[in-house]
């Protein structure tokens, strides 16, 4: 853990790979990394999944392919959110793979998935592709996986008993608690001092 919070991954060429189920702060820790990177002068580019597929679509129109590449490639951490809830297609898997290929053992990446590692082979359904791309993304990773209850979901408390008629001129409050974070994130970014309103298109570099 103290590896990721430091960012010594990102000199060793390390990736990191979060994950876990749905609301439990895989994008939030993901781009909390991301800012500490900027904050440390790494160049950093961040993108979810559906929306690295648009830019290779308009890239491979426009016939800038080979632009895209190289631009992606000279990113010191790149950040891949969502990894497994967009469709590939086949010309998305080289892509990819073209990606990693490039930036394996020379810069890092970062990926965020609801899907375990375990099953990302699967998700890719195409064997020679897959086996090319997790050979690439998975072996030299730290690998954290997430627990836990939604932090999008709202415990709301009960609503009080109802005054009686005198008492009518005293509103009747509600109040709302949003759960904590759970303690890998809040260590890791009361680490890193890092604000929990940053979003991840404030980290383009």
């Amino acid at each position: 853990m103290a590896a990721v919070r430091d960012l010594s991954w990102i000199p060793k060429r390390y990736n990191v790979l979060l994950t876990g189920p749905c609301g439990v702060g895989k994008s939030f820790l993901a781009t909390a990394l991301a800012h500490a990177a900027c904050r440390a002068d790494h160049s950093v580019r961040c993108y979810g999944l559906p929306r690295l597929a648009e830019e290779f679509a308009r890239a491979h129109v426009m016939q800038r392919r080979s632009a895209l590449l190289r631009q992606i490639a000279k990113i010191d951490a790149l950040l891949i959110d969502d990894f497994g809830l967009a469709i590939l297609t086949d010309q998305l898997k080289r892509d990819l793979l073209e990606v990693l290929e490039d930036r394996y053992d020379k810069k890092s990446t970062i990926i965020t998935s609801q899907l375990p590692v375990e099953e990302w082979h699967g998700y890719l359904n195409h064997p020679t592709l897959a086996d090319a791309i997790l050979d690439r993304l998975v072996h030299n990773a730290y690998r954290l996986t997430l627990t836990g209850e939604s932090m999008r979901k709202k415990k709301i408390s009960p609503r009080p008993e109802q005054k009686s008629a005198r008492d009518l001129t005293l509103p009747i409050r509600h109040s709302c608690a949003v759960p904590p974070h759970g303690p890998t994130c809040r260590e890791i970014l009361a680490a890193m001092g890092v604000k929990p309103w940053l979003g991840i298109r404030e980290l383009r570099k």
